[in-house]
Order: structure tokens, then sequence, then C-alpha cells
């Protein structure tokens, strides 16, 4: 499977729960969101404004994204919603890792661009860099309508949260026959 069948396999809407610790202050907390997972083609307006904004050349990216979410967390009654463009740029030498460039998300405070690998084992891992922290996330399927993701945040001075979400598919846009054919073919290579 590679970046855009992954991103296609992804998109529809989804119901995630995520449960998080936070390791310095041995607390845990659960989140409820919903998600909406839109594939926005290579040459979509929105790609090249992200790209422009990068200061990448649009023509490099082989697909992106909008995620919406509307959730709530355990710890307070506040709704947090908004939504993100992402858009993957392949390293020319090897297109299963490359740039993933976002625009601000719920924790941004600025535009972050990460790196995406593909692996063997058909799971995403995104490694970001802010200026007070860095997120590395793993992203795979259980099954077509079944995804699963970990992720651990550290600051810089030793604080981390670890969290673990299941994300189950609600309706929307089903995934692509190309998408089913890859995460099947990525299946039947894993017994």
């Amino acid at each position: 499977m590679n970046i855009q069948e992954f991103f296609e396999l992804s998109a529809g809407k989804w119901f995630s729960h995520r449960t998080s610790h936070h390791l310095a202050f041995k607390q845990s907390e659960d989140g409820k969101s919903n998600l909406t997972i839109e594939m926005l083609a290579a040459d979509h307006p929105e790609v090249a404004k992200l790209c422009q904004q990068y200061e990448v050349d649009p023509a490099l990216a082989s697909c992106g994204a909008r995620v919406s979410w509307d959730g709530t967390m355990e710890w307070d009654e506040e709704k947090h919603t908004g939504s993100t463009v992402l858009v993957s740029v392949p390293d020319a030498d090897n297109p299963n890792q490359g740039k993933l460039l976002r625009e601000m998300g719920y924790a941004e405070k600025t535009p972050v661009a990460g790196r995406y690998t593909m692996g063997s084992d058909q799971a995403l891992t995104l490694i970001t860099e802010y200026e007070t922290m860095s997120s590395e996330e793993r992203l795979w399927f259980a099954s077509p309508n079944l995804r699963m993701r970990v992720s651990v945040l550290k600051r810089f001075g030793g604080f981390s949260m670890a969290s673990f979400t299941s994300e189950i598919r609600m309706g929307g846009v089903q995934p692509s026959a190309k998408a089913t054919e890859a995460f099947n073919s990525a299946s039947k290579s894993k017994i």
C-alpha cells in the first residue's frame, strides 16, 4: 500500500475513541470524536495552496486530504472542532517516505511539516517536530472499516503523553476498489 492508497482507504466518516495517558501526571483520559476525511486530488487548489505555503512545487504532491473533527474530551465540557488539510510529498528516491504538509490543526499554532513513512507492514508512521515538542504517530488498518492509531507526544524537558485510538467507519465515502485491494493484498502477505 502506498500513501495515496492509505489516504483513499481513510476517506469517509469515522467514530474515533481515544484513550490518552499523561505520564507526568499519571492520569488517563478518554476522548470521542466524529471525523470526516475527504480525499483531495494532487491538483486540487487547496493542495496547491498548501504546497506554495511551504515553498514546495505542487507538481511533487501525490495527494491530499481534508480532515474535520468534532469531539469532546473527558476533562472538559468544551466541544473541540476544526479541520486541517494534509498533503503528501514523496521523496524522489523513495516514494514510501516523504514530507507530510499540514495546515494548522487542533494542537498546532502554526502550520507544521512532518515526515511520513509507509512501512512494509502497511502502517503509516508520522513524525513531527514542533518548537517545544515532538510527536510520533503510527496508523494502520485492522480491516477496511477499522483503523488504529498509537501516538507518543514528547515535550522538551520530559513531559510526555501516550495515546491509543480506534476509529470505526460510520459511512460516507466507501474506500475505492483499488484501496481495498491494496489492503487485502497487504493482509494476505502478513499471513
